[in-house]
């Protein structure tokens, strides 16, 4: 599991798209009132909450103590919890994810411990980053690193799956899968590059003084600049998704 930091308030600020464009994945997981479900990496809850609203009898788990209280600020059930650890063994309807299994080092421990949590007959409906995933940018703070005599994969956090290898963990496991996708995805950063490197990219300068971080931001952006940026549309992300829908079988196997 990444050991990325993740603070609520500067999430709300640099990333609070991130839940919108996961609405896709719930619609996939079409969920029923009163199915058991599981949000994996939920985050500050907003789509946990969707669910719930829904009448979804809904917890979600997040590694981050701080995202996690956020969730349960709104009323709903949350526990910490690693992703790649999952305890449970029978007990859900259906597991949803988004945005999270790319923070993931161990796929296949995440997609065994899902096999266990869901009853037979369950489903697993995710989103998450896929192969080419932000290439630019993280061309840009690669190229930065390696300035500064910093070993980039040391501090590399993402794990992002090319489709046929992720759909092969699926069907190892067991899961026959019903959907996937790999979809290009031009993401918006509305407040801009910057913030978006202060929330997502904070293992990158890890030990930095806040003027070392300065300057790291300025030649990621001059790196990045020809290529996601424009003056009609502002920045934008080059965002590469990995979409699926997987069913446990009826009968375990």
């Amino acid at each position: 599991m990444s050991n990325q930091c993740w603070g609520p308030e500067d999430y709300n600020k640099g990333a609070d798209f991130v839940p919108l464009f996961g609405r896709p994945v719930i619609e996939l997981l079409d969920p029923k009132k009163e199915e058991k479900i599981l949000d994996l990496g939920c985050g500050n809850g907003t789509l946990t909450k969707e669910l719930a609203d829904m009448g979804c009898d809904v917890l979600g788990v997040d590694s981050s103590k701080e995202m996690v209280e956020a969730a349960r600020s709104l009323g709903l059930k949350a526990e910490v919890m690693d992703g790649e650890h999952l305890h449970f063994r029978e007990e859900f309807d259906a597991v949803m994810s988004n945005a999270v299994l790319h923070w993931m080092n161990d796929q296949y421990a995440v997609v065994r411990g899902v096999w266990r949590a869901l009853k037979p007959g369950g489903r697993f409906a995710a989103e998450c980053g896929g192969e080419g995933c932000i290439r630019v940018l993280r061309e840009g703070m690669k190229i930065a690193l390696i300035k500064r005599g910093i070993d980039y994969r040391a501090r590399n956090p993402w794990k992002f799956p090319e489709l046929g290898e992720f759909s092969k963990i699926l069907d190892n496991q067991g899961f026959k899968v019903a959907y996937i996708a790999r979809i290009d995805r031009p993401t918006p950063l509305k407040n801009g590059l910057r913030c978006w490197l202060e929330v997502f990219a904070n293992r990158h300068t890890e030990g930095f003084s806040q003027e070392e971080k300065e300057l790291f931001y300025k030649e990621v952006e001059d790196y990045c600049r020809p290529l996601l940026y424009t003056e009609e549309n502002g920045w934008v992300a080059d965002y590469v998704r990995l979409r699926f829908l997987a069913l446990k079988p009826q009968i375990s196997e």
